[in-house]
């Protein structure tokens, strides 16, 4: 990147204006891959602490703070600097998903039952239909609710999972 911003400085000055903008626009494109993989990264955290939900029916501490320390990460970055658009749509999150969830099977298979299941016995337990939805719903979070309710709204949500009923009941 550095020689990117060195190279657009000498267009500039040299009044190379067509290179300028192929270079901004490469910048561009390299600043979305970034965020798209840093999105990519809190999703798979998400997924692998679904996956454990999902198979051992229960949801610890740790594993709600993962879930939900996901989502708030994954709804600051997806926002543009616009604030009005996103990098990843609503609708667009399924091949996401998809294309994250197998490394969060072999992610996950280290932990889920204490790590007695293989990355192939942990993906025959898994529902990946029913995990798509899981991670779709607890997403479309980010695109419903301001900030002051947002949490409010994870935390609601996490109460539904498998074991989640008495996890989120006032004393």
């Amino acid at each position: 990147m550095v020689q990117e911003l060195i190279d657009l400085r000498n267009c500039i000055l040299e009044g190379r204006n067509e290179d300028a903008i192929l270079i901004v626009d490469e910048l561009e494109g390299m600043s979305k891959q970034a965020t798209l993989r840093n999105i990519g990264s809190f999703l798979l955290i998400l997924l692998i602490h679904l996956i454990k939900n999902q198979v051992e029916q229960r949801l610890t501490n740790s594993w709600a703070a993962s879930i939900a320390n996901s989502v708030r990460g994954i709804k600051k970055l997806n926002l543009k600097d616009n604030k009005t658009s996103y990098y990843i749509n609503a609708d667009e999150w399924e091949l996401f998903i998809e294309d994250e969830l197998e490394a969060a099977i072999r992610e996950a298979s280290r932990e889920v039952l204490e790590g007695r299941l293989s990355r192939v016995q942990l993906a025959k337990r898994v529902d990946r239909e029913q995990m798509v939805a899981i991670a779709n719903q607890l997403l479309s979070l980010t695109y419903t609710y301001a900030r002051g309710e947002f949490e409010d709204a994870i935390d609601e949500y996490l109460s539904q999972l498998p074991g989640g009923e008495d996890w989120n009941v006032e004393s």
